[in-house]
């Protein structure tokens, strides 16, 4: 999965994500010593593989790190080492921010019950939040465009009601147990993506993002959408 990830001209948002889990092994968040190793060492047979030449981010990416023990980098260096697609659930929830963390605690902030929704106007308020975080500035068309667009990712049917059958006890968030079951049934639809012996570390990456062990609709919304792309 991440080989032929990494062979690819342009990578998804889902892929992207995809590559990071399987680096990250033990959901720290950030990639060091053997993971950043094995990543370095995968990333340039994968290219040899496919034929293609590292880019010069790669090749920066790879003296820098290449010889070192003590290197270590977080989700936002490796989104700019990759050829990683402009996509703007990526841009918002990791490539220019800290971390998954600031983006959670952000949304938090408007949607103080948990219910998974927040007006149109508060959602562009996020969005407008997010975009100074990261040092970004796009035009009012383009933030209506993206407000709407996020909107119809987060509150689709679809996603409500897979929500709703894995919240077995009814009270509004997926703990721990119920997040093993949904996993299981991901890997099961996704087995060509997903291996279902990396459920504990899908389970611990997801579980570092949750509200005090709860992960509430749009968490886990937020979380899982990238898949989506």
């Amino acid at each position: 999965m991440a080989e032929s990830h990494l062979q690819s001209s342009l990578i998804t948002a889902s892929q992207f994500f995809e590559i990071w889990l399987h680096f990250d092994t033990d959901g720290s968040g950030y990639l060091e010593g053997t993971e950043l190793q094995n990543l370095i060492q995968e990333l340039q047979q994968a290219r040899k593989k496919a034929g293609l030449e590292l880019s010069p981010e790669m090749k920066t990416f790879v003296d820098q790190y290449g010889q070192r023990d003590d290197g270590k980098i977080g989700i936002v260096e490796l989104a700019h080492v990759l050829p990683t697609e402009e996509n703007f659930l990526l841009l918002f929830r990791c490539q220019q921010l800290k971390s998954c963390e600031e983006f959670m605690k952000t949304w938090r902030k408007y949607d103080t019950d948990h219910s998974g929704f927040i007006e149109t106007e508060e959602l562009k308020n996020f969005l407008k939040d997010l975009l100074e975080k990261a040092n970004k500035t796009v035009d009012d068309t383009k933030l209506a465009e993206y407000t709407d667009l996020m909107g119809v990712k987060m509150c689709g049917k679809e996603f409500n009601k897979a929500f709703e059958l894995y919240d077995q006890d009814g009270n509004g968030y997926i703990d721990e147990n119920e997040l093993d079951a949904l996993l299981k049934d991901l890997c099961e639809k996704n087995k060509q993506d997903l291996d279902i012996n990396n459920i504990p570390t899908y389970k611990k990456s997801i579980m570092a993002l949750s509200d005090g062990g709860k992960l509430y609709r749009t968490d886990l919304a937020l979380i899982l959408s990238a898949g989506d792309n």
